[in-house]
């Protein structure tokens, strides 16, 4: 067996099962999700539509590289969504079954196992692929801190010189999972400047950006700053994004890569070895999605109800605040966030994720201890009763 398995930690979900086990929720409380970030909203038919529609392609081997008409909305999208001087489909971009699968697969293509001391940076707290995926690579992953004082950014400056030279990749995620931060232009300016003295390749997972809460200002993106900074080909940049979050079709596993050609092109490679050519009617499917907003500034709408609704309801001795963007609170506890999650679920049937379960020791400290995440993914009067049920538990303690 490959030994690098053993290195993994349990899945977040497999923690907040062993923590409630033996519970016995109190009577008469139905039950409600918090704590896992799927997506509850209906898929949209016309996506549905597009789907059946083209079931007969099943007949056929699919491209790796995607479909050229998949690859052209797909960059028509980015260049309309970021204002950005073109992008081209057939070197630029790369469908993917899923940001996941992709965030995963980009560390076996980038990462130089003939380096032994190679390093990963992920933001921390972080989604736990990162980590995976860098300890299946064959490398180290370092955690960089997210700084509460200045809006959960990551401190990425905060590492040691000795640490960048190691570097091979960099996962950067904004909106963030969990804290909703997005990142600036000037904290783009810094990791870039830093991949440039460092030779390190950036992997910015962007599958929450079209989950925001002012029009006037949607969360900016990746490719967008470096094309404000002047950095033309996108280099050593990789973005990632999905349908998941943005059209509610978590199940369609669809979503793509784009950025510096040169890594595509050894992205592609690997992929294509790796047997993860995307279902035909899943790329039409796709294509319709991505040429279409009307579905996604509706998905916004219900967002902004619900934590409009719910925003309210979380007091002191509780601190939270309305994300940046995503669908997640980070909210502060009163206690450990593991026995908050614990009692939560005893007292009201209410699950949600403690925060130190998506973080790890880094510096003497762990980030996302004493918060939980609350994903506010089902139905509205079903998030505002688990919100309530939160506020209630943090008045009693």
């Amino acid at each position: 067996m490959n030994p690098d398995l053993a290195q993994l930690q349990p899945y977040p979900f497999e923690k907040l099962r062993a923590l409630f086990a033996g519970l016995v929720p109190a009577a008469g409380r139905a039950p409600i999700s918090l704590s896992i970030g799927e997506p509850k909203h209906a898929t949209p038919p016309f996506i549905l539509a597009a789907l059946t529609a083209h079931l007969a392609a099943l007949a056929s081997y699919p491209p790796t590289l995607g479909s050229v008409s998949l690859r052209e909305a797909i960059a028509a999208w980015l260049v309309r969504r970021y204002a950005l001087p073109g992008i081209d489909p057939a070197t630029q971009v790369l469908p993917v079954n899923g940001s996941r699968e992709a965030l995963f697969a980009i560390a076996q293509t980038v990462v130089d196992r003939a380096r032994g001391d190679a390093v990963v940076v992920c933001p921390n707290p972080f989604y736990q692929i990162y980590e995976g995926a860098a300890l299946l690579a064959g490398a180290t992953p370092v955690y960089a801190n997210a700084d509460p004082r200045r809006g959960f950014a990551v401190d990425y400056e905060a590492l040691a010189p000795a640490v960048w030279q190691r570097a091979q990749l960099v996962y950067a995620c904004s909106p963030g999972n969990p804290t909703g931060h997005v990142m600036s232009l000037a904290e783009w300016r810094t990791l870039f400047e830093l991949a440039d003295r460092y030779r390190f390749v950036i992997a910015a997972d962007e599958c929450y950006s079209e989950l925001y809460f002012d029009d006037a200002q949607p969360p900016l993106g990746a490719l967008e700053a470096a094309h404000r900074l002047g950095r033309a080909g996108y280099p050593r940049l990789v973005v990632f994004s999905s349908l998941s979050k943005r059209s509610n079709a978590p199940g369609m596993r669809s979503g793509f890569a784009a950025g510096d050609a040169a890594i595509l092109k050894a992205f592609l490679l690997y992929r294509t070895y790796h047997g993860s050519a995307m279902n035909p009617a899943v790329q039409a499917a796709s294509e319709a999605a991505w040429r279409d907003e009307a579905h996604v500034a509706e998905n916004r709408r219900l967002y902004r109800a619900k934590f409009a609704a719910a925003l309210p309801l979380l007091g002191a001795p509780l601190e939270t605040a309305l994300p940046d963007g995503g669908f997640y609170f980070w909210i502060r506890t009163p206690i450990d966030d593991a026995a908050f999650a614990r009692e939560l679920y005893r007292q009201y049937n209410v699950s949600v994720l403690p925060g130190s379960y998506l973080a790890r020791e880094a510096a003497g400290a762990n980030p996302g201890r004493g918060h939980i995440r609350a994903a506010l993914v089902a139905p509205f009067d079903q998030c505002l009763e688990g919100v309530r049920c939160i506020a209630a538990l943090g008045r009693s303690l």
